[in-house]
């Protein structure tokens, strides 16, 4: 298949702001570079004590995203445009200069390769399926093999490492997972590899299946743990129904603030009493967005973590009912409503 890409040239400053923009215009499909050195904890100690040399940051960056082959460029330059004088009130976004060529799936796969490389969330290491291992200067609890292919979803984004985060806090051995927006199933399979007995996804994007039937491969998972739903779950009954209503210990959603308001009545139905729904992808300036929606729908705010300029805020189904202090130091004492330990 023929696709359109559409290449911004703007700055690191902006590349967030930027890509959330094309997100919130319905451009998901997109690519991110720059210069900027990776962190030390993004090396993650593979190149041991020497980083490699790496090109001079200039401090700019190229955002690529991608359309079906006939739709009109001229408007869809239109709206890109119009975002960004949008966004030029707060940040420096450089040139904008927007370059459009043609590319086909094949190309469009393989250029990931030159942007994902491996790096640590916290304790879990996580490297593509196309590099080799790398002797690793700590012990990881956890390796993951992830290739994001075209669904996207890898946990090098701020927001993937935000829900990561949250999912190893409240997710208990034997809970089963929803993953609302599963691209490459990388939720779900530290969900799996965390003790879960089961993780439902959902995603729009026909891409998902074989990325992650090719995870789940690569992860020695058994496809049986894991299951996959297309389609869009704030409007789809049927949908809805085949994920199953009252199931879930936990849900979790990465995906821009509208979207997360849009679904967020659908999402009690699903959980069990006292479950965790773990939101992330949230701009800090639409914190109140995500929250008002979810007081209307009975979930009540547990905790918000913020990494750069994004928000990942937890929320639990009723007051008390399940128990959510199992991170808590061994000498905390907690009561629940029945007024017993909950320990």
């Amino acid at each position: 298949m023929v696709w359109k890409s559409f290449t911004i040239h703007t700055t690191e400053e902006a590349e967030e702001l930027v890509a959330a923009m094309l997100s919130e215009l319905g451009f998901d499909y997109l690519e991110v570079s720059d210069k900027k050195p990776p962190e030390p904890a993004e090396s993650g100690g593979m190149f041991g004590d020497v980083l490699p040399d790496f090109p001079p940051d200039d401090h700019l960056a190229r955002i690529t995203f991608y359309t079906e082959g006939d739709v009109d460029s001229s408007e869809v330059i239109r709206k890109v445009l119009a975002g960004l004088e949008e966004l030029r009130a707060f940040t420096d976004l450089g040139s904008c200069r927007i370059e459009v060529s043609e590319t086909r799936d094949e190309e469009w796969i393989n250029n990931w390769k030159a942007y994902f490389h491996s790096f640590w969330i916290d304790d879990i290491f996580i490297r593509p399926t196309w590099e080799e291992p790398v002797r690793l200067e700590k012990q990881p609890s956890m390796v993951l093999k992830i290739d994001p292919g075209t669904a996207f979803g890898t946990g090098t984004h701020e927001t993937t490492q935000l829900a990561v985060r949250a999912l190893r806090k409240y997710l208990k051995r034997g809970d089963s997972f929803l993953d609302v927006g599963t691209g490459s199933g990388i939720l779900g399979i530290v969900a799996l590899k965390s003790g879960a007995s089961l993780v439902c996804g959902t995603d729009i994007d026909p891409n998902t299946l074989p990325a992650i039937r090719d995870n789940l491969e690569q992860n020695d998972i058994s496809e049986d743990s894991f299951r996959v739903f297309l389609g869009d779950l704030s409007t789809d009954p049927g949908l809805q129904a085949s994920v199953g209503f009252s199931r879930y210990e936990i849900a979790a959603a990465n995906i821009i603030a509208e979207i997360l308001a849009g679904i967020m009545p659908r999402i009690p139905d699903h959980l069990k009493d006292g479950g965790i729904y773990i939101t992330s992808g949230i701009l800090a300036d639409r914190e109140d967005l995500v929250l008002e929606a979810a007081s209307k729908a009975g979930l009540r705010p547990l905790e918000t973590q913020r990494m750069g300029e994004w928000s990942s805020i937890v929320f639990q189904k009723g007051y008390y009912s399940r128990p959510i202090c199992n991170q808590l130091p061994a000498h905390h004492a907690c009561m629940n409503e029945t007024g017993s330990d909950c320990r």
